[in-house]
């Protein structure tokens, strides 16, 4: 543009007025030709209202006037947060759901030629979708299996997008809420299950152990000196460990038979021995 009104104003003072402004004329369009787009972006170039091409990144020299630049589309992955509020699960409960689209424009013909407002139109498909999908899933699915939900999501919406030249590439669940008086009730629901399965494993474990105490009876039974043993065992465990006094029963000592005769030494043993009084003065 400088260089053009330079040589505008040279040639004016040659005394060539016409050839002067169309000069200046002919600056100021070639000034207004070139389209400059980042490298992310793509232009959509109409001339005189058709379809002419679509505009790389750098410059691009078009002719203003019969052609238009009618949008630039960012060929970035966007993501776009959508939700659907109080509907209906396929068991008639009613959640908020909160999810995130991640799509990309990859035909900017498509999107800008065949659809209006594309970013606006990929929010209202998703959503629509998220609603119908919820209407045709459980609760217990969609809490406990997200990655199937998330997966038939994308491709749903990417089936109604593809032909606009939008494609989806992921779709994530971020949060399913349930009504409070809901929440309350799976609560003490799951507690229960719990208790339930505890007292089941409870009573489990004691069918194992009276297994177990009866195969050690029929021992017993064909050995007795196996029961005495193990009578003393658990005797001489208990004074160890706790060095307590411990009261048994007469025919516990009877069945302890040889056991009894090493009491009264390990009494003596274990008794501090209390030194011999002095003799009386008398007997001095």
């Amino acid at each position: 543009m400088l260089v053009t009104a330079i040589v505008a104003l040279a040639v004016w003072l040659a005394g060539g007025a016409v050839a002067a402004i169309a000069i200046f004329a002919f600056g100021i369009y070639v000034g207004l030709s070139p389209r400059l787009l980042k490298e992310w972006e793509r232009g959509v170039l109409l001339r005189l209202g058709r379809y002419k091409r679509v505009l790389g990144p750098g410059i691009n020299w078009t002719f203003p006037g019969f052609d238009r630049l009618v949008a630039t589309v960012d060929m970035r992955i966007r993501s776009t947060p959508f939700q659907a509020e109080k509907t209906l699960t396929k068991d008639t409960v009613p959640v908020n759901v909160d999810a995130v689209l991640f799509w990309v424009v990859t035909d900017a013909r498509k999107a800008i030629v065949e659809v209006e407002h594309y970013a606006a139109t990929v929010s209202w498909a998703a959503q629509t979708t998220l609603r119908d999908v919820i209407g045709h899933t459980e609760l217990v699915r969609m809490i406990s299996d997200r990655e199937q939900v998330d997966h038939q999501l994308q491709e749903i919406i990417d089936a109604k997008t593809s032909d606009w030249g939008i494609t989806v590439q992921s779709v994530e669940v971020r949060d399913v809420r349930l009504p409070a008086i809901l929440e309350d009730s799976m609560s003490r629901k799951a507690q229960a299950d719990r208790e339930r399965e505890a007292r089941i494993i409870l009573a489990q474990s004691e069918l194992v152990v009276a297994d177990e105490m009866q195969k050690a009876s029929a021992v017993y039974r064909r050995d007795p000196i196996a029961l005495r043993i193990r009578a003393m065992n658990m005797t001489y465990e208990s004074i160890k460990e706790r060095g307590a006094l411990m009261v048994v029963p007469s025919d516990m000592v009877g069945s302890m038979g040889g056991l009894a005769a090493f009491a009264p030494a390990a009494f003596e043993q274990n008794t501090p021995r209390l030194p011999d009084s002095a003799p009386d003065e008398a007997d001095t």
